[in-house]
C-alpha cells in the first residue's frame, strides 16, 4: 500500500504560519467555544490548541452552556482584541447549529465556514475586495483535502489544477462534501457528489446548470481520485473491483470507508485529513488577521 500520511505536509504549512508570525511580530488571538460534551468535538479543540500554540497564537477555549452560546458568541464578535473564532459542532445537532454557525464574524471566522465565504466559493469569487488583494476564507477541511491532493500525480502546477480529471466525493454535507465538490470543480474537475440519497454531477466547467444523477457504479469506474466522508458503519465500503485502475484514494471520515482491497489497490492513499484541516485553520487565521485586523 502505497500511503501519504498528512503530517509532514501539515507541518509545512504551519511552519510557514508560524515563521511569519514570528518575523512580524504578530499577536493573534483565538477564541474557541465548546458547548457539548461529544468527545469528536473535545479532541478538535486540543487539537486546535495545540496547533496554535505550536504556531504562536494566543489560543482560549471557553466552556459554555449551549443556551448562552449565542450571547457569549455576540460578545467574542464585538470583541477588537479577538481574531478569530473557532465553534465545536455538534451544539444541538438540529438546525440550530446552522444558526450559530452563521452568527459567526466572517472576519473571524477561521474555519470558512459562514455562508458569507460558503457563497462566496459557490460563485467561484476568490476575492473579499474589488482590489483583489483580500483572499477569500475556504472551509478549512475540504481545503486541507485539496492541498493534499496538490501533493499527488493528479495536481498540475499551471492552469487548473484537476482539468481533465475525474473525481468521486462521499459526501454531501453543507460543511465539508458539498463545498470540496464545487472546490474541486472550480478547479476544473468532473465530480461526482454522493450522500444518502444518491449521487449528481457537479460540473462547473462544463457550464452546467443542473445536478444530474449518477450511480455509485458509473462514478467509481470513472474517477481518477475517490474520496469518502462518510461517519457510518452502515456505509457500504468501497471495493477494489469498483474502482478506476491508477485511482487515487482519501478517507477523511473517522470510520474507514475502503475495504483492505481497495486500499491495496489504490495508486496512492491517504487515510486522514486531521492535522491537515487544523494547519489550514492556522492558514485561515493569519489570512483573516492580513485582511481585516492588520494595524497598519
Amino acid at each position: 500500500m502505497n500511503l501519504l500520511e498528512p503530517n509532514n505536509t501539515a507541518a509545512s504549512f504551519r511552519d510557514i504560519v508560524k515563521r511569519e508570525i514570528s518575523k512580524e511580530g504578530y499577536k493573534i488571538n483565538i477564541v474557541g467555544l465548546l458547548a457539548s460534551e461529544d468527545p469528536a468535538s473535545i479532541t478538535y479543540s486540543n487539537y486546535a490548541r495545540t496547533g496554535c500554540e505550536d504556531v504562536g497564537i494566543t489560543f482560549n477555549l471557553i466552556t459554555v452552556n449551549p443556551d448562552s452560546i449565542g450571547r457569549i458568541l455576540s460578545e467574542v464578535n464585538s470583541d477588537n482584541t479577538i481574531h478569530g473564532i473557532f465553534i465545536y459542532y455538534p451544539i444541538w445537532n438540529d438546525y440550530r447549529d446552522a444558526e450559530i454557525r452563521n452568527m459567526v464574524s466572517p472576519h473571524k471566522d477561521v474555519e470558512g465556514l459562514t455562508s458569507y465565504w460558503i457563497s462566496k466559493l459557490y460563485a467561484n469569487d476568490r476575492f473579499d475586495d474589488t482590489e483583489q488583494r483580500n483572499k477569500a476564507i475556504l472551509p478549512c477541511t475540504p481545503l486541507a483535502i485539496t492541498k493534499l491532493l496538490q501533493e499527488t500525480d493528479a495536481y498540475m502546477p499551471y492552469g487548473l489544477p484537476f482539468s481533465g480529471q475525474t473525481i468521486t466525493v462521499f459526501n454531501r454535507s453543507e460543511v465539508v462534501g458539498r463545498p470540496l465538490a464545487y472546490m474541486l470543480s472550480n478547479d476544473g474537475a468532473r465530480v461526482f457528489s454522493f450522500d444518502v440519497n444518491g449521487g449528481v454531477v457537479v460540473d462547473i466547467s462544463a457550464n452546467q446548470k443542473e445536478e444530474i444523477a449518477v450511480t455509485r457504479r458509473e462514478a467509481l469506474i470513472k474517477s481518477d481520485i475517490v474520496i469518502t466522508g462518510v461517519p457510518s458503519k452502515n456505509f457500504e465500503k468501497i471495493r477494489a473491483d469498483e474502482l478506476k485502475p491508477g485511482a487515487i484514494c482519501l478517507n477523511f471520515s473517522s470510520v474507514q470507508n475502503f475495504e483492505e482491497d481497495a486500499r491495496e489497490a489504490a495508486t496512492l492513499f491517504i487515510p486522514r485529513v486531521g492535522t491537515m484541516t487544523v494547519a489550514m485553520c492556522m492558514r485561515n487565521a493569519l489570512q483573516l488577521y492580513h485582511n481585516y485586523h492588520q494595524i497598519s
